[in-house]
């Protein structure tokens, strides 16, 4: 059962609430259609029920607000707009990201590709989809978790008869397996033909809450729709017999040559064009809309959407006055109902499975092979050249670093491949839709941080292994060695990779957008490196000779005397003013992330969490 208690939106600055004081609900085992024009309040209340709004009210999914639901995503399926997904990924890779967020098994995803009829669509990209398709993918995505509970934003807009039919089928099968479903259309007709109950709202206000049956009957009424070139003679024909017989019938012009024809039927009109001669495109029984009730019309509670039939908050005092305390005497305020408890918009649920997801999000498009596939290219080429010249060092030439080019093209295909792990979450935000955000959790954060460096550490050897086997084959092997630093220097290209997708990856996310990220990379030996030397070369600065041996001395346990070597080449790479330029880039973003992440959490944010048990 969803319940909806007292919903009122914080209204903007010289403007009425879009929502106000709207209490209704939608039973399982019921569609319940949310009907309104537009503007009036639906999406609004949508949003306000799903805490995605600040506002007053509280609604109830199965007895429990959605911020305490553990997995949001296994209770409610949610449909607002449009698939937020990279419209290069196919329909079954949106899914299988989308179900390691929501924690349901890759499988999942082929049996919704069924359900909603996609099965053979399955590897078609999320931007090639038609609007019914796109619709489709929608609602998969919204049945992921097994929902007992679907809010859906106007799910048919846009689609054919025919999809439209489909969808309230699916939406019906839903409901008639014990769950609650709830969507908002503007279309009283198909209000009355696909929900079991309607639930009439008006400048954010309750109008009616009605069965289908009943709102049928007091909001729709027949019609006959006649189409014909001569519309004014028939028209003029039809109220002139049935003035002669005393009939009630109401004849309505519309445009196109249509007529609207209240209280007749198809036969008499055919019969009544046939006498005199008119001849009749179209002839058709039709239900027409009477114009949506006023607010506060329906006030006799033996109404349907009366006062008697509308849930309402529960009153804190007894009948007779009396609070629940042993205390006899009245409460001077019992009269006076309670305020709605605020409605405070809480952040988004991080994925249940962050790895999964990285994994598949990384995966599911093909601009990560391309980058990775033009950076093995773009090296090649450069080692290829640089040993032409014969001016570079090996280790140079193998990493394709000539001196012109701040940072090697595998340091820059690294950033790049960070910054995107943000940056397209935010321009595609999968994991928050309706929200405006990423989810800053913990677990997220460490699953970008864990394969964006294995990406890194995957693409730096890549690049050296390609370089010496084109150099080998196009120069020969007389001139290649093996440096004696072989283990320093391969630590210290692999740390270099992948501080570079750290940077771009921690900028993009506390900037939100890629150029960010890239520009952060491209920074570090830009501006940081300049000012670590200058530090470095600086009057006065001592070295850092025989820091290990000081430091195993102040340890407890003492590491062996090996482990003087390793810590040795880590401070190396560290005192490098590249290294110091990416570790001081580092701390700084990583700094900016938390700050930014905390500063964007509400104050009461730590201790809602905490008693709620959601997902972090």
């Amino acid at each position: 059962m969803l319940q909806a208690i007292g919903l009122t939106s914080a209204p903007r600055r010289g403007l009425p609430a879009a929502v106000d004081d709207l209490t209704f609900e939608a039973r399982p085992g019921q569609v319940t259609a949310l009907l309104g024009d537009s503007g009036s309040g639906k999406t609004a209340a949508l949003r306000l029920m799903l805490e995605l709004d600040p506002g007053r009210g509280v609604a109830y999914f199965r007895g429990r607000p959605i911020h305490r639901i553990p997995h949001p995503a296994r209770e409610v399926g949610v449909l607002l707009g449009d698939v937020p997904g990279h419209p290069a990924r196919t329909a079954r890779g949106q899914l299988r990201m989308l179900g390691a967020a929501a924690g349901v098994p890759s499988a999942r995803a082929d049996e919704l590709l069924e359900l909603v009829g996609l099965a053979g669509l399955g590897d078609q990209r999320i931007g090639a989809l038609s609007l019914g398709m796109d619709r489709r993918l929608a609602l998969a995505s919204a049945l992921l978790g097994d929902p007992h509970t679907l809010v859906l934003d106007d799910p048919a807009e846009g689609l054919a008869p025919r999809e439209g039919g489909w969808l309230h089928g699916l939406l019906r099968a839903h409901a008639a397996r014990g769950g609650t479903v709830l969507y908002t259309t503007a279309d009283p007709k198909e209000a009355a033909r696909a929900a079991d109950r309607v639930v009439t709202i008006d400048g954010g206000r309750l109008v009616a809450d009605q069965d289908a049956g009943d709102f049928s009957r007091t909001r729709l009424r027949p019609r006959v729709a006649v189409r014909t070139p001569h519309a004014a003679r028939l028209a003029a024909v039809v109220s002139r017999e049935a003035r002669a017989a005393r009939r009630s019938v109401e004849v309505v012009a519309e445009t196109g040559g249509r007529l609207a024809v209240y209280g007749s039927t198809c036969a008499e009109i055919g019969d009544i064009a046939f006498r005199h001669g008119l001849p009749v495109h179209q002839l058709a029984d039709e239900v027409g809309d009477t114009g949506s009730t006023a607010p506060g019309e329906s006030t006799d509670p033996t109404e349907p959407g009366g006062p008697a039939n509308s849930p309402r908050l529960p009153d804190p005092a007894g009948p007779d006055g009396h609070t629940g305390s042993c205390d006899p005497r009245p409460v001077a305020r019992a009269s006076v109902p309670e305020p709605a408890p605020p409605i405070r918009r809480h952040p988004a649920p991080g994925p249940l499975h962050p790895l999964r997801y990285e994994l598949r999000r990384l995966l599911g498009v093909r601009t990560t092979t391309l980058i990775m596939a033009a950076v093995l290219v773009v090296s090649v080429g450069l080692s290829v050249l640089l040993a032409r010249t014969g001016h570079a060092s090996l280790p140079k030439v193998l990493a394709a670093w000539p001196s012109l080019l701040p940072l090697p093209p595998a340091a820059v295909g690294a950033g790049l491949l960070g910054a995107l792990s943000f940056g397209d979450e935010f321009r595609y935000p999968a994991l928050a839709a309706g929200r405006g955000t990423v989810p800053r959790r913990l677990g997220l954060l460490l699953a970008k941080l864990v394969v964006s460096a294995g990406v890194a550490a995957v693409l730096a050897p890549a690049v050296v292994l390609a370089s010496a086997g084109t150099l080998r084959l196009v120069y020969g092997h007389d001139w290649m060695h093996v440096p004696p630093n072989l283990v320093s220097l391969g630590v210290s290209w692999v740390a270099l990779t992948v501080g570079c997708a750290w940077a771009g990856l921690l900028a993009a996310g506390v900037f939100r957008v890629t150029t960010a990220g890239v520009a952060a990379v491209l920074a570090v030996p830009v501006l940081v490196v300049p000012l670590v030397q200058l530090v470095l070369t600086a009057p006065g600065s001592r070295p850092v000779t025989g820091f290990p041996a000081r430091l195993r001395e102040l340890m407890w346990p003492r590491w062996p005397h090996e482990t003087d070597r390793w810590v040795a080449l880590a401070v190396g790479v560290v005192a490098h003013p590249v290294g110091a330029a990416l570790v001081l880039s580092l701390s700084v973003l990583v700094i900016a992330y938390l700050f930014t992440g905390l500063l964007g959490r509400p104050r009461w944010w730590p201790r809602r969490a905490a008693g709620s048990g959601q997902a972090m």
